[in-house]
């Protein structure tokens, strides 16, 4: 899925594909958050870091699950 921040701030969140490579900076972070909703809110406040002028930039962020264990079975 796809994070930016919105106006207020709030994550704005597009679940399409991803978006294409040239689109991103090189880099990642691995954050660790009990909700998922939690992982979005870091997204969308990254999005809103200040480009030139100090404005938001608002660029995508993309937000990807990562297991710390295979699925259990049912």
């Amino acid at each position: 899925m796809i994070v930016r921040a919105g106006a207020d701030g709030a994550p704005l969140v597009t679940d399409a594909p991803f978006a294409e490579t040239k689109e991103f900076l090189s880099g990642w972070w691995i954050v660790e958050v009990p909700t998922r909703q939690r992982a979005l809110e870091i997204a969308a406040e990254v999005s809103a870091a200040p480009g030139p002028g100090g404005a938001p930039l608002r660029m995508p962020i993309e937000v990807r699950e990562v297991m710390s264990a295979p699925p259990t079975e049912a």
